[in-house]
């Protein structure tokens, strides 16, 4: 069975992304862009496409070619749009590089990417420029000037002169290259074209509803595809100032919110669970925010509910990935509030089937299954990795997400967990985002994992990391999700933590959790 998208199919230009934004750039002008929240230094719109054609015209000028790529080794720093759009005018492809990587796991990811130039700051250029000699990058350049006076200023890099760049094919040529996350395995190069990036952004505001010329918060990395498509690239096509921050912390977030009059925060889970219930919520006005869309890693219904009712605003979810572009699912803000838990409706343009992971076939309503999509916003493959892109772009063009979840009668989807996470207990399968949920429902339980523990007599069972407001006995915490879920489901072991180990998206990070636990099993 195929489900298709509930929207009407939206018309999609055969253009560039550059091609798409920077004329929207100028009717825009002088109204601000980026804002960076904590010091109010901004840049508007117009001054984005400055940027953007002066730096395409000194890339130009200094021989890069169509299709080589440029690293963004960045925090959110107000420059980064015009960065993105300046390599995507030059034909070139922007890799979006997490900076709080080891000086190691930079050097991988740029020598994966095959960069030829890396844009960084000064605060990082001490473990950049090492790790961009070792990756084989031609030459690094910073924002500012760099502490050793020696790396060349990307002011060096800007020409005023305008130079002609390369045509560019948007169906075929690529834009950016952003790594997937990790969080199951090994970082990947996901190719995206032009066409995949435009289908996104259009897509998702023909479906979202969100509202134009709005102050929008970010403090989502906008290497991730979460920050740069969904939320960087979609808000200068609306018209949307961002309110940018460089890493998360509960009061300046707070203090963004309230000093900006921010009206859509789009956001992660944990940042959902502590407006839920952190006490220094209380200490600001946040009438301003009307819509909270949460992203990136499953939210419990609760969780939604409680952030909804305490700051008075619509919460809505949305589901994607990497290799989808950005989101693929998107609840429209006016039916936020009335599917607690759903990530939304499927993207115009687009195709589900949910296929159930023991037999291969496809199931209806209701079943669960893992989740395969067909649409324009597919990546082109993962860069280098074709045993990888095969096994993930199957026959047809359907792109296997590795997540299980499933539709309901009305079309909304729920996604319950990734596959490879599920629990296997006593052939049972148990999903540990669903206990996740339940745990922190819990009004003394402010944030928790769950992991498949090795069990001799059941194969595995779940087990729970917990944080807590104030101390909670293991007994209290299985029998507070033993009267909330099925019998095979309840968590069975409990360890008291004082974090969970998360992705910069906000995604829990089971696998350390799970190797922790494997280390302690094989010394017991």
């Amino acid at each position: 069975m195929i489900h298709r998208s509930q929207f009407p199919d939206v018309p999609l230009p055969d253009q560039s992304v550059h091609g798409l934004l920077l004329d929207r750039l100028a009717e825009l002008g002088d109204a601000p862009a980026v804002i960076d929240g904590p010091t109010g230094r901004s840049i508007s719109f117009a001054q984005v496409g400055r940027l953007a054609r002066r730096l395409a015209s000194g890339l130009v000028a200094r021989g890069l070619a169509k299709g080589e790529v440029v690293a963004l080794v960045l925090p959110n720093v107000i420059e980064y749009p015009g960065l993105f759009l300046g390599i995507s005018l030059a034909g070139g492809v922007a890799s979006t590089v997490n900076p709080i990587l080891t000086e190691e796991e930079i050097g991988t990811l740029l020598r994966e990417g095959r960069a030829r130039l890396a844009i960084t700051t000064p605060e990082l250029i001490e473990k950049v420029e090492p790790a961009t000699a070792r990756a084989g990058v031609e030459t690094v350049y910073v924002l500012g000037e760099a502490a050793t006076g020696s790396t060349p200023s990307v002011e060096t890099l800007l020409d005023d002169e305008p130079a002609t760049p390369p045509s560019v094919e948007p169906a075929t040529d690529l834009v950016a290259l952003p790594f997937s996350s990790g969080t199951s395995g090994r970082s990947k190069g996901v190719m995206l074209s032009h066409a995949n990036v435009v289908a996104q952004v259009k897509l998702i505001d023909a479906a979202t509803g969100f509202p134009s010329g709005v102050p929008v918060m970010v403090v989502l990395p906008f290497f991730h595809i979460y920050g740069l498509t969904v939320i960087m690239l979609l808000s200068l096509w609306k018209g949307n100032s961002q309110v940018v921050m460089q890493r998360f912390e509960l009061e300046p977030f707070l203090q963004c919110l309230e000093r900006y009059r921010v009206v859509w925060a789009p956001v992660v889970p944990p940042i959902v669970l502590a407006l839920a219930k952190h006490p220094a919520v209380d200490r600001y006005d946040l009438s301003s925010v009307q819509y909270l869309m949460s992203g990136a890693a499953p939210l419990g219904a609760e969780v939604e509910a409680a952030a909804a009712a305490r700051l008075g605003c619509r919460v809505n979810q949305g589901y994607g990935m990497t290799e989808l572009s950005g989101a693929s699912h998107v609840l429209p803000v006016e039916q936020a509030g009335q599917h607690p838990g759903s990530c939304g409706l499927l993207m115009p343009n687009h195709e589900l089937r949910i296929v159930d992971p023991e037999t291969g076939e496809s199931v209806g309503a209701n079943h669960r299954g893992e989740l395969w999509i067909r649409g324009p916003m597919v990546m082109e493959g993962y860069l280098g990795r074709d045993d990888a892109t095969a096994a993930t772009i199957v026959e047809d063009g359907w792109l296997r997400t590795g997540d299980i979840g499933y539709v309901d009668d009305a079309g909304y989807c729920y996604v319950v967990d990734r596959l490879k996470e599920l629990i296997k207990y006593k052939g049972y399968q148990v999903a540990p985002a669903a206990l996740e949920a339940v745990l922190v429902s819990h009004p003394e339980i402010t944030d928790a994992a769950v992991i498949p523990s090795p069990d001799a007599e059941a194969g595995e069972v779940p087990k729970a990391f917990v944080v807590c407001k104030r101390p909670l006995t293991a007994e209290t915490v299985i029998d507070f999700v033993a009267e909330r879920v099925a019998p095979y489901q309840k968590v069975r072991r409990v360890a008291f933590v004082d974090s969970i180990p998360k992705s910069a998206s906000g995604k829990i990070l089971r696998r350390i959790l799970v190797e922790e636990e494997r280390r302690a099993a094989a010394t017991s």
